[in-house]
């Protein structure tokens, strides 16, 4: 092409170009300036008016309970925490000897699932093995009902999160409706855009539910595991009870030797064994004075 041609054309060139491509350079600066820019969650949760932020909130909220909840669940249900092997063990001792009510001191100072047990057992030792094994029984029950009641939060959790998300959602969605119903589908863009935002609150709900079901289902057979082995260290403990030699034995907060009404009142069992009131030692119930420091002891 030669230098008079290309003379020639060139303004016909630039007015082609100057009809077609600027005016399409202008849309995109348009568009691109319409397009509606991303926004943090914070400030869609904002934006979003007061019903929004209640329904975030109310998911926050779910989410924290669920973390310390699982957090407390890893905590306690342990076979250590239900039944602490020390204990274990001053209690095998302290009931192999005979030392009910130091047993029962010692149950009275701890605070688990074993210790609560066997206090309401050694309480009613007294009155028989029907009634031990009946307050065994129900405060097993109590302490396990305790223990699953925490648990099952997790569960409400669960079901509870997806609707709060879901109402979120649908309040979102009001408002997403109400703004096309008055503008109409000028920029549909900005429409999806928003009904993206607002299923988040949905997507968030789930997120949460996930993790506390499959909690709550893993709590749930690890609290039975739990329960089960403490119970079998309970019936460990008081399966050689001396229930008659015991019979009229007040344990506990009231402590008495007690006597048994059968021609004539006769002391009890002299394997019993209790702390002296004077100098706190070890000395056998029935006698009279205290062998280390001479205080005369009343057993009736």
């Amino acid at each position: 092409m030669t230098r008079s041609t290309f003379r020639r054309i060139l303004p016909y060139a630039a007015a082609v170009l100057a009809v077609t491509v600027l005016p399409t350079l202008g849309f995109a600066e348009e568009e691109a300036a319409a397009a509606p820019k991303e926004q943090s969650i914070l400030h869609t949760i904002i934006e979003g008016g007061p019903l929004i932020m209640a329904v975030w909130c109310a998911i926050l909220a779910t989410s924290i309970t669920m973390v310390t909840l699982v957090i407390q669940n890893t905590l306690q249900l342990r076979k250590d925490r239900l039944a602490p092997p020390p204990l274990i063990n001053a209690l095998k001792q302290l009931i192999s000897a005979g030392n009910y009510q130091e047993a029962w001191e010692t149950c009275n100072a701890n605070r688990n699932y074993l210790a609560n047990v066997i206090k309401a057992g050694l309480a009613r030792i007294g009155r028989g093995k029907e009634a031990v094994e009946q307050g065994l029984a129900e405060h097993a029950l109590r302490e396990a009902t305790v223990l699953r009641t925490r648990n099952s939060y997790l569960s409400v959790i669960g079901v509870v999160s997806p609707m709060i998300g879901l109402l979120g959602t649908v309040i979102g969605m009001m408002g997403a409706f109400a703004v096309l119903a008055s503008s109409g589908i000028s920029d549909p863009r900005a429409l999806s855009g928003k009904i993206g935002e607002v299923l988040m609150a949905t997507a968030f709900g789930i997120g949460i539910a996930i993790p506390a079901f499959v909690a709550y289902y893993v709590f749930r057979n690890v609290s039975q595991m739990c329960i089960v082995y403490a119970d079998d260290i309970v019936n460990t403990l008081i399966v050689d009870l001396p229930y008659e030699e015991l019979h009229g034995v007040q344990i506990g907060e009231n402590f008495n030797a007690g006597v048994v009404a059968a021609a004539g009142a006769r002391k009890i069992s002299s394997s019993l064994s209790t702390n002296c009131p004077m100098c706190s030692g070890a000395v056998t119930v029935g006698v009279s004075p205290c062998p280390h420091c001479g205080s005369p002891l009343d057993w009736n």
